[in-house]
């Protein structure tokens, strides 16, 4: 379920700004064809329906490539402030601690609806390593961030 919500939230996010991109080409005399002919075109020609079924493609494998995990060399205890400042760093802060985990939210409006509102980064530790999934955005930035903390302290021993 949670596959077909991601997938779907993607698509309408496609759809809104292709119609923003053509509503903005249109106000602004950018466009080739008039708001008719643009209405004509969408629906009765195959470059609509093949741009529809690329969206729809798209946003079909959205959830496989836009969500990772990434793992980090660390303990959770251990670096428990290099995790809490990676993850302030790349705009998010600890929502919630539960038994081995912690979960992270963005910050702002903003951010959050950058990433469509799925924005939750789930932290655990797994054997040597400090795992970070969760939406691409938001792991790559926090992850690159943690193993940059994570790199100093060790300088630092």
């Amino acid at each position: 379920m949670k596959y077909f919500v991601r997938a779907l939230k993607y698509f309408v996010a496609l759809c809104v700004l292709c119609t923003g991109l053509m509503a903005l080409m249109i106000a602004t005399g950018t466009s080739a064809l008039s708001l008719d002919d643009t209405l004509y075109a969408a629906l009765h020609t195959t470059r609509f329906v093949k741009m529809f079924g690329a969206i729809l493609l798209l946003a079909a494998f959205y959830p496989r490539f836009g969500f990772v995990v990434r793992q980090v060399e660390g303990d959770m205890e251990e670096h428990r402030e290099q995790i809490l400042n990676a993850m302030r760093s790349a705009g998010f802060s600890l929502l919630r601690e539960e038994e081995g985990k912690m979960i992270f939210r963005a910050d702002t409006f903003a951010l959050k609806a950058l990433l469509l509102f799925e924005d939750e980064i789930e932290v655990t530790q797994y054997g040597q390593w400090i795992r970070l999934d969760g939406i691409r955005r938001g792991v790559a930035r926090a992850a690159y961030r943690l193993d940059a903390y994570l790199t100093m302290v060790k300088r630092n021993e």
